[in-house]
């Protein structure tokens, strides 16, 4: 195995993060958390969340910036941030939010999380003008404990509609 290289993502990633995003929302909630999402609305959610359409429009999305982790040449984790869109009443759409951070089970341990959350910290700082901001599932403490070494703190609570299911979501602030 070579090192993880972490670099920004480009266009021609995004047949790669569709796949990925999908993949690794499927074994960390569905199979990894158990969360019984009514199956007939989890495939319009996933197709409207990582389809291939979305995640291209999103990466051409000047607002929003995207890194990946690649080991061996295939794109195992990334990050998106941009404006924040977290439903707090001192949130702001000139603040930064992480929108999400995924590394796929089989690239779990190598240090990947830590590393994109850096950078992406970095850039939430450079181009927010405010508070840092963060959606986590309330069940996910290995996030959280990510987090929360990171300075971030609870500040919220919200419902994150996966069709009509809810998950109770936490928002973290650090700033």
């Amino acid at each position: 195995m070579t090192e993880p290289l972490i670099r920004p993502a480009r266009p021609d990633d995004a047949p790669a993060l569709s796949t990925l995003g999908r993949a690794t929302f499927i074994e960390t909630f569905v199979e990894g958390f158990a969360i019984p999402y009514p199956p007939a609305e989890l495939e319009p959610f996933l197709r409207a969340s990582f389809g291939l359409e979305t995640t291209t429009a999103r990466l051409a999305d000047p607002t929003e910036a995207w890194w990946v982790a690649e080991v061996d040449g295939a794109v195992v984790a990334f990050a998106t941030t941009g404006p924040n869109a977290l439903p707090h009443p001192d949130g702001r759409p000139s603040h930064a939010e992480l929108k999400r951070l995924y590394v796929a089970k089989s690239a779990q341990g190598l240090g990947l999380g830590t590393r994109l959350l850096a950078v992406a910290l970095d850039w939430m700082a450079a181009n927010g003008d405010g508070a840092e901001w963060i959606g986590v599932w309330s069940g996910n403490l290995k996030a959280q404990k990510l987090y929360a070494a990171h300075g971030f703190e609870k500040a919220g609570e919200y419902e994150y509609p996966v069709g009509s299911w809810r998950d109770h979501e936490f928002i973290l602030r650090r700033g």
